[in-house]
């Protein structure tokens, strides 16, 4: 096995860690989740929103090589995704951790983040002490023989988090990251990704529009597989008024630009 570290990776020659132009991304054989998306994505902490449907999960899962574009150009750390040359390569540099992931019931969290980091081709003398910080850093060093089955639902959603940086990736791929995780765990939360997206490219996709306000230095606002808006917090905030949807400048700004109705609640 191989070791993921920053001392076998080639000097950085690429503009972007993410870079897609015109991608296009179907779910089965008709449905285009993504059409035609131009984005840039660097080093920082950039949180994905966009209403049900709006092809969020389609875009994380085409950018953790999981779906190939159906079209257009995807490159990832200066290689371009999607073929089979280089994908291999890709997987190790990058962390990933779906909507929905499956884990072996019986494996504790020591073992079972080991056996992901494994298949991630870790060298076997660096997958104990990664794991072990991987694990720490989520909060969960005290349950790391606890098997997975006894675990409540959030702090499997940590486990999934552990999994998803124990090979320190420098694309961090998080589809609602924060679902079942109490209000002081999505705080630590928030202190980890900033802490990670200094050297690392994080996409967080989420729904809770104040985690991206706190933890995201960029903002991607997604809708019927198109990108809408790419910008600071703050400028999202700005696009609001009072009159729209909205318990925040940010909530109303997002509404603003989803064209929500002013004055109607949306659903």
């Amino acid at each position: 096995m191989r070791a993921v570290g920053a001392a076998e990776v080639a000097p950085a020659t690429y503009a972007w860690e993410i870079q897609a132009q015109g991608l296009r991304v179907r779910v089965g054989r008709r449905t285009m989740a993504v059409d035609g998306l131009d984005l840039s994505l660097g080093k920082g902490v950039h949180g994905l929103l966009g209403p049900n449907g709006a092809g969020k999960t389609t875009l994380i899962r085409a950018l953790a090589t999981v779906l190939r574009p159906a079209s257009g150009s995807l490159s990832l750390l200066g290689t371009p995704a999607g073929g089979n040359s280089g994908q291999r390569e890709l997987r190790r540099r990058i962390g990933y951790l779906p909507q929905n992931f499956g884990y072996y019931k019986r494996f504790t969290v020591r073992e079972f983040v080991e056996y992901l980091a494994w298949l991630k081709e870790m060298s076997k003398e660096d997958i104990p002490g990664a794991v072990q910080r991987a694990v720490e850093r989520v909060g969960l060093a005290d349950r790391a023989d606890d098997r997975m089955k006894t675990l409540s639902g959030g702090m499997v959603r940590r486990v999934g988090i552990a999994q998803a940086i124990v090979n320190d990736p420098e694309i961090l791929l998080l589809d609602e990251p924060t679902a079942g995780l109490d209000p002081a765990q999505r705080v630590r939360f928030r202190e980890l990704v900033q802490e990670l997206g200094r050297d690392s490219c994080v996409l967080i996709s989420t729904h809770l529009v104040e985690d991206v306000a706190t933890a995201c230095t960029d903002v991607v606002l997604f809708a019927a597989g198109k990108l809408v808006f790419q910008g600071t917090p703050d400028g999202l905030a700005a696009a609001g008024t009072l009159e729209h949807v909205g318990d925040s400048p940010i909530e109303r700004g997002y509404s603003a630009l989803l064209n929500h109705e002013p004055g109607r609640e949306a659903w």
